[in-house]
């Protein structure tokens, strides 16, 4: 039985969402530090995004060299995050980036917010500042305070690969480029870098899986379904995230964080379905 396109996009955007929720689980369980992991994902990355463009020929601008130093920030942003923080804290503070970007639409660009948006953005900052106050002790503030900075950072590489001179292909992999050469060197300092079995195969887990299939199977899906359809299944990925990490590392967030977690994943969700259907409307018309 053949499935239609429709349902191969649906396919495709949940094994996304499912793909990058491992990110959590698997820097948690590599014992190594975070620019250590980011330097070995981003080589493997590498290798899979020039075989599946079948070249490293990059086509570079200053948008497109804008995002992908975006990404990269917010690769390094959000892993360091995960080995300070929980993963559930991690991907909520990150998840303040929708907010942003429609931030940056109302103060730069002029656009009047709706009712709604507005009321969504006060949530989602609730709901991010009850994360962020979550077992307030010195580490774990480090770890938000980069969590939220990935959030940022985030927002600004949806924002030049947005652009449409950026060409978002060659973004990504220069991204990586510029991820490993940045991360490389920290690796010879790093007192946890043992290659055993359990390291290696977590390591390959988040370059292959979490990353670089990921990736693909977000630009396959995201063109057989629609925009609403897509962010809405995405949002798979925060809600799925903790569960491998309390599976697999007994980690547990605390009360606080788990109620911002769930105010910040409702409001983007609300807000990205929203947006679509106001989208497609205008489409219609």
């Amino acid at each position: 039985m053949k499935l239609s396109e429709k349902a191969k996009g649906r396919f495709l955007i949940i094994a996304t969402a499912l793909f990058w929720g491992l990110a959590g689980v698997c820097v948690k369980s590599i014992e190594w530090n975070a620019l250590s992991i980011m330097a070995s994902r981003s080589l493997i990355s590498i290798i899979i995004l020039v075989i599946s463009r079948r070249s490293f020929k990059l086509t570079l601008n200053r948008r497109t060299v804008l995002g992908a130093v975006f990404e990269s920030a917010t690769g390094i942003l959000y892993m360091s995050s995960i080995k300070l923080t929980t993963a559930a804290t991690a991907i909520v503070l990150q998840y303040i980036a929708p907010i942003l970007v429609f931030l940056f639409t109302v103060i730069v660009k002029k656009v009047k917010p709706k009712l709604y948006e507005t009321l969504i953005v006060f949530a989602v900052f609730g709901g991010c500042a009850l994360s962020f106050a979550d077992g307030i002790d010195p580490t774990r503030v480090a770890g938000n305070l980069l969590g939220l900075m990935s959030g940022f950072t985030y927002a600004g590489q949806i924002i030049a690969f947005s652009d449409k001179k950026a060409d978002a292909s060659s973004g990504i992999l220069l991204s990586n480029v510029i991820s490993f050469f940045v991360s490389l060197p920290f690796m010879f300092f790093d007192k946890n870098l043992v290659f055993s079995p359990k390291n290696i195969i977590w390591v390959l887990v988040l370059g292959i899986f979490q990353y670089g299939l990921a990736n693909l199977c977000y630009s396959k899906g995201c063109q057989k379904i629609s925009d609403l359809e897509t962010s809405l299944l995405l949002t798979i990925e925060p809600i799925f995230n903790p569960f491998p990490v309390l599976l697999v590392t007994g980690e547990r967030p605390g009360a606080l964080a788990i109620a911002g977690f769930v105010i910040v994943i409702a409001g983007v969700a609300a807000y990205g379905v929203l947006s679509a259907r106001g989208s497609e409307s205008l489409k219609k018309t």
